[in-house]
């Protein structure tokens, strides 16, 4: 996925577990409490039915992985 500087993920939570990988950019993700920053070559993981969300700090890219397959991105 392709975030420009103006994106942000709402807090949020799914189904599925998510990993990603980060490309390129710069993100704070923010689970519970804690704060996590992240740039290219970072990776992350995400348990599922676990609230979340993203702040894009530079625009760029991350390759997202879900299990099980989320219908809705098919």
């Amino acid at each position: 996925m392709f975030y420009k500087s103006t994106d942000n993920v709402t807090p949020h939570k799914h189904l599925n577990e998510q990993n990603g990988y980060v490309i390129s950019g710069k993100y704070k993700l923010i689970s519970g409490e804690k704060e996590y920053f992240l740039s290219e070559g970072d990776t992350y993981s995400i348990p599922a039915n676990t609230e979340y969300s993203l702040q894009i700090i530079k625009a760029g890219e991350v390759v997202d992985v879900l299990s099980p397959i989320r219908q809705d991105y098919l």
